[in-house]
């Protein structure tokens, strides 16, 4: 399982500066949580709490049960479905 976020479908900031502001992170590390390219860690759990107060840690973060693909699958099936 891999923890997932709900912030960005959220309509609290207008940007992503605005967001890493409020979160007190870079925009980059933002960008590529975003993008599926780093993972949620800590650092990123305490800023969304600081800048989302009122809401739960539920209300922001889920787990999603299909597990990510390892590195040297990932590549094989993204060119499977490009492929059709």
């Amino acid at each position: 399982m891999r923890l997932k976020t709900r912030i960005f479908e959220l309509d609290y900031y207008n940007n992503l500066s605005e967001l890493a502001r409020a979160m007190g992170i870079s925009v980059s590390q933002i960008y590529r949580v975003q993008q599926g390219k780093r993972r949620i860690n800590e650092k990123f759990i305490v800023g969304a709490m600081r800048a989302f107060p009122g809401l739960k840690f539920d209300d922001l973060f889920y787990l999603d049960s299909v597990p990510p693909l390892p590195a040297n699958n990932r590549a094989a099936a993204e060119k499977q479905l490009l492929s059709g």
